[in-house]
């Protein structure tokens, strides 16, 4: 039977898809945290999304990104492309969504989501693609002046055929690189590099990954300005682990009139 949900939207079992704000999914409403993270961001307990990056602390909402970086985000849609799924009654089609995201400042998120309808997989996509953003690291070519802009040594990144290979650009050069990659590094706020890159570039898909896996790879090359011990502190499940212990009042259920 087909009902109706309270927000005019009509589909089977009142699963209506209405009070959506925007193409990101942004809910108008308050945020309730499902997370011990998600608690400590919104109570102000972590004051920089750096914390959670220095103790590898997954990130499991997507509002967390929001609440650090949400005025600053920019997300651009890469490609929409259709797939399929061979049925006994015929081909079974659904849209595949590729979306980056960035503050052009030292963040960038790569999200791929599936799904039968173009806006759906465009919205998942956003969330995943907030999901999994990470911290870039930025250097010099020569002399440390000015402002870091360029990656801090040669990087490489790999996702099926695809290798890409980011290496270090004089200040100036501007970015030598094809759209796809030449967007995603200037999401994640460098100015000047070389790419090179060998494989089926053609596969978008794998050329975003491959760019994006080699971005990634910036921070995990401990070079020799980053010797100096490190100081450990506590984590912030541990530091605020009082905090945590205290009941904690979850969202209402709605309930949903048929």
């Amino acid at each position: 039977a087909v009902v109706s949900t309270q927000s005019g939207h009509y589909g089977r079992g009142g699963r209506g898809r209405g009070n959506r704000t925007g193409r990101g999914g942004g809910d108008s409403k308050e945020w309730y945290p499902c997370t011990k993270l998600g608690r400590l961001v919104k109570d102000g307990m972590i004051k920089k999304i750096e914390e959670i990056y220095l103790f590898s602390l997954p990130i499991k909402e997507a509002e967390i990104i929001d609440f650090f970086l949400g005025s600053k985000l920019k997300d651009e849609v890469l490609k929409i492309m259709p797939v399929q799924k061979q049925t006994r009654a015929g081909q079974r089609t659904r849209f595949k969504a590729f979306v980056a995201i960035g503050d052009y400042d030292g963040h960038i998120g790569l999200g791929v989501k599936c799904s039968k309808e173009v806006a759906t997989a465009i919205r998942g996509a956003i969330i995943l693609a907030k999901l999994s953003v990470i911290p870039v690291r930025r250097g010099y070519w020569g002399n440390k002046i000015g402002m870091p802009h360029t990656v801090p040594c040669k990087v490489t990144g790999k996702c099926g055929s695809v290798l890409v290979r980011l290496v270090p650009a004089p200040r100036g050069t501007g970015l030598v690189s094809a759209p796809v990659p030449k967007k995603l590094l200037n999401m994640a706020g460098f100015e000047d590099c070389y790419t090179c890159a060998t494989g089926q570039t053609a596969t978008l898909g794998n050329f975003a990954k491959a760019t994006f896996a080699a971005i990634a790879a910036t921070y995990a090359y401990l070079t020799p300005d980053m010797w100096s011990p490190t100081v450990f502190t506590n984590s912030p499940y541990q530091e605020y682990t009082d905090y945590l212990a205290k009941p904690f009042v979850k969202q209402p259920k709605k309930e949903v009139k048929y």
